[in-house]
This record gives structure tokens, C-alpha cells and sequence, in this order.
């Protein structure tokens, strides 16, 4: 894996609820979008990894549970305009890389949210 660099909180993200905050933490290898009910409590976070270069992203719900998905960047039309990324099914995840990648890359953000996502991605399954 990749050495991940530190991350930094997204300033002013776009929120799409009223009952939920959206906060986004990123870096050169991670993007973690992080959403919170008013009282702070995580109900649901997606860590995207490997970007620029097949991307993947770990998803945890407080009502689904885990999904581990291939971040399907649109490119992959020929001779059409590139397509909005979606997410794909894909079954293999390293859980133990990606967790200490992120520990490292987390020293920076919220340390709340980092033990939480870090305690998320030691819990699940590979």
C-alpha cells in the first residue's frame, strides 16, 4: 500500500440533510466523507482509498453494516465524454493495509472521528 500522506478536513462542504452534518477529510491517497447526527454520534462514513489508481472504498452504516466497493471512475467509455464515478461490487479488502494506512494518515483530523473509522475498519470483515 502506498504511503498515505496527512489528511486535512474540507472546509465548508456541502450539506445535503438538516439533520445531518457532512464532514469531508482528504489526501493524497484517502477520501473519508463522514456523516453525524447533532449530538456528534457517526451513523455513517465511506473511506475511499487508492485514488488515482483503482480506487476503492469501504462503507460502514450504522443501519446496513460494511460494503466494500470499486470506485468505477467513468473513464472507461470509449470515444464518450467521461461518466459520473459510481460505486461497483468488489469483494477483496485488506482490512489490516488500509487501517494502518489510515491510522498514519489520520494523525491530523479529529481524533474522535479518526479512533472512530480506525475501530470501524479493525472490525470488519475482509
Amino acid at each position: 500500500m502506498k504511503q498515505a500522506m496527512i489528511m486535512i478536513e474540507t472546509a465548508n462542504v456541502k450539506q445535503d440533510s438538516a439533520d445531518l452534518r457532512r464532514r469531508w477529510f482528504s489526501d493524497d491517497y484517502f477520501d473519508l466523507i463522514v456523516w453525524e447526527e447533532a449530538a456528534g454520534e457517526i451513523i455513517r462514513f465511506e473511506l475511499c482509498y487508492g485514488k488515482f489508481r483503482d480506487e476503492r472504498a469501504l462503507v460502514w452504516d450504522r443501519e446496513a453494516g460494511y460494503s466494500h466497493l470499486r470506485v468505477d471512475d467513468g473513464e472507461n467509455a470509449a470515444g464518450k465524454f467521461k461518466m459520473s464515478p459510481i460505486y461497483a461490487a468488489d469483494g477483496l479488502f485488506d482490512r489490516n493495509a488500509v487501517a494502518d494506512g489510515f491510522l498514519a494518515a489520520s494523525v491530523t483530523i479529529d481524533q474522535a472521528v479518526a479512533s472512530f473509522v480506525y475501530n470501524k475498519l479493525k472490525e470488519s470483515p475482509e
